[in-house]
C-alpha cells in the first residue's frame, strides 16, 4: 500500500518524527527488506482461516480444561505422577520444551521440570549433577498419531528446570532458575544420548545466574539469554567453539551483557514501543556476572522470561514491565546491533505477564501468560493484533513449553502443576518463511509508535544526532 503523504513529499523532519526512528535506523533498516515486507503485510487481511489475526473466539471445553477455537482438538500426552516407560513416576512441574525431527515420523520433546531439592513426584536419574536435587528433564517420544512411544529422563540433578532453547543441532539448553554457589547454570541435553556426561556439566563460562531462556543465532553461533530476576540483564555469550555440534558450549567462551551506547545504566522501563537503541556488549565475570553488569551500567530489566531466535532476530519478553504492569516484548538484531521495544501491553485483555514464548509456522509470535486467573496462549501478528488461542480453566496454574512440531502440524504445550503435556492439532495455517521474516522487520502498530515533539525533533537536527538519541540524553538529564 503506498502512502500518499510520501508522494507529496515530506520534508526530512516529518518523515523523522512520523517513523520515530533514528537516522542510522533508517539507514539501516529502509533497505528494501523492511519497506518490502511493509507492502506484503498491508495487503494481509485477517483472515481467520488463515491464522492472520487468530482463529476466532474459543469454544468452552466441556472437560473444563482447555478451551480452542472452533475446529482444534487436545489430546493430553503425559500426567505427572502417571508412568515413564522404565515404571518410575512421571515428574512434576513442567515447564519449557523443545521438539526435534526424530526416527520413522516420530517428534521428540524434550520437557523441563521447575523442581528444587524436594518434591512428590521429582527427576529420579541414574547419572545426576547433584543427587540432593530432584530437578531435571525427560524426553517424549510421539509417534505420527500423537501417541507416546517412549517416555524417559534426559537429565538430573538440577534445580528450577524452567526453560531454556534448542540448539541447530538439536539439543536442548535448559537452564537452571536459580543462583547458588553450585547451582544456576546452563547444562546441555542431548534427547538421544540420555544422562551423558555432558547432560551433567553444567557450561560454567555462560553464567551463573537466575537463568530463564536462551536462543542461538545459527548463522553465528551465539547464545542470547535472559534472567528472571529483579532487576535482570540481557546477556550474549560467544563460544570459543562456534563448530556448532554437542559438546561444543563446554569448551568456554565470554559472557556480555547487553548496555546502551554512550549512556549508563539505563532502566528499560524508559523505553518507548518502536524506539530501537544502538546495543554495546560488556564483558563479565561468568561466576559474578550479575555484580558485573550493574558496575558496567548494563540495561536493568525488571523480570525477563521467554526467548526465542528467528528470521535474524532474538525475541524476548519482560513479564511485569511497563507502565502498568502487563508486560512487554522485545526485540534485538544481531545484524545492526539494535533493540527495539516491540509491544507494551495496556490492556489485561490483550496480554498479561508473558512467560514463554514461540514463533508459529506462518510468522506470528505466541506467549503464554503467568498471570492472575486463567492463563492463556496468545498470539501476535506482525501488524500488532492480539489474539487468543488458548485457554486454560485450570486456575492457579500456568502455562508453558508452548512449541510447534518440525512439520507445524501439532503445538504442543503444558499445564505445569499438576503437570500435563497436550498435542494439539486441527486448521493451523501452512508454514510461511517469508511471513516470518515480515514478522522480523515489521514496524510496530502505528498505534504504539513514540510520540516525539517538534521540538526535540529540531534539536536531533541541530545537532546532528539521531531523534531517539536525543530522547535518551533528555531522559538522563540533557536540557533541551
Amino acid at each position: 500500500m503506498e502512502d500518499k503523504n510520501l508522494k507529496k513529499g515530506l520534508s526530512r523532519r516529518d518523515f523523522l518524527k512520523a517513523g520515530g526512528m533514528s537516522t542510522l535506523a533508517l539507514t539501516i533498516g529502509a533497505n528494501g527488506v523492511l519497506s518490502l515486507g511493509s507492502k506484503a503485510l498491508a495487503n494481509n487481511t485477517d483472515n481467520p482461516s488463515s491464522g492472520f489475526g487468530g482463529y476466532g473466539p474459543l469454544v468452552p471445553d466441556p472437560n473444563r480444561i482447555l478451551d480452542l477455537p472452533q475446529g482444534f482438538h487436545y489430546k493430553i500426552i503425559s500426567e505427572e505422577g502417571n508412568l515413564l516407560t522404565n515404571g518410575r513416576k512421571i515428574p512434576g512441574a513442567f515447564d519449557g520444551m523443545a521438539a526435534f525431527e526424530g526416527p520413522n515420523n516420530t517428534t521428540i520433546l524434550v520437557r523441563n521440570h521447575e523442581l528444587g531439592t524436594s518434591a512428590s513426584n521429582p527427576v529420579v536419574g541414574t547419572n545426576p549433577y547433584d543427587p540432593a536435587a530432584v530437578g531435571g528433564t525427560t524426553a517424549l517420544v510421539v509417534g505420527p498419531n500423537r501417541e507416546v512411544i517412549n517416555e524417559y529422563v534426559t537429565s538430573s540433578g538440577t534445580i528450577r528446570n524452567c526453560a531454556g532453547g534448542a540448539t541447530p543441532w538439536g539439543t536442548w539448553l535448559t537452564c537452571e532458575e536459580t543462583r547458588s554457589a553450585t547451582h544456576g547454570y546452563v547444562f546441555e541435553v542431548d534427547p538421544q544420548k540420555p544422562e551423558d556426561e555432558i547432560s551433567k556439566t553444567p557450561i560454567i563460562d555462560m553464567g551463573r545466574f537466575s537463568h530463564e531462556a536462551c536462543a542461538i543465532d545459527p548463522a553465528t553461533g551465539y547464545v542470547y539469554l535472559t534472567e528472571d530476576a529483579s532487576p535482570s540483564y540481557f546477556y550474549r555469550f560467544i563460544p570459543n567453539d562456534v563448530s556448532q555440534k554437542p559438546g561444543a558450549l563446554q569448551k568456554g567462551g565470554k559472557l556480555y551483557a547487553a548496555a546502551i551506547e554512550e549512556i549508563h545504566g539505563p532502566a528499560a522501563s524508559t523505553f518507548k514501543t518502536g524506539q530501537k537503541f544502538g546495543v554495546v556488549w560488556k564483558e563479565l565475570d561468568p561466576y559474578f556476572c550479575r555484580e558485573d553488569a550493574d558496575k558496567h551500567g548494563c540495561i536493568k530489566f525488571k523480570k525477563l522470561e521467554g526467548a526465542f531466535f528467528q528470521a535474524g532476530v532474538f525475541w524476548f519478553d519482560d513479564s511485569s514491565a511497563g507502565e502498568k504492569n502487563l508486560g512487554r516484548i522485545y526485540r534485538y538484531f544481531p545484524a545492526t546491533n539494535t533493540l527495539e521495544l516491540f509491544y507494551e501491553a495496556t490492556d489485561a485483555q490483550n496480554m498479561e505477564s508473558p512467560d514463554n514464548i514461540c514463533m508459529t509456522p506462518w510468522g506470528d509470535l505466541w506467549f503464554a501468560e503467568d498471570g492472575s486467573g486463567n492463563d492463556r496462549l496468545m498470539g501476535i501478528t506482525p501488524e500488532g493484533k492480539i489474539y487468543p488461542f488458548a485457554s486454560n480453566r485450570l486456575s492457579g496454574s500456568e502455562l508453558a513449553g508452548p512449541i510447534f512440531s518440525p512439520d507445524g502440524n501439532t503445538l504442543f504445550m503444558n499445564i505445569q502443576s499438576p503437570g500435563k503435556t497436550f498435542a494439539i492439532w486441527g486448521p493451523f495455517a501452512r508454514s510461511n518463511s517469508s511471513r516470518a521474516r515480515e514478522m522480523s522487520y515489521a514496524a510496530p502498530a502505528k498505534e504504539f509508535a513514540p510520540k516525539v515533539s517538534d521540538k526535540l525533533v529540531e534539536f536531533a537536527e541541530n545537532q546532528g544526532m539521531s531523534i531517539l538519541e536525543a530522547a535518551a540524553f533528555k531522559r538522563h538529564g540533557l536540557k533541551i
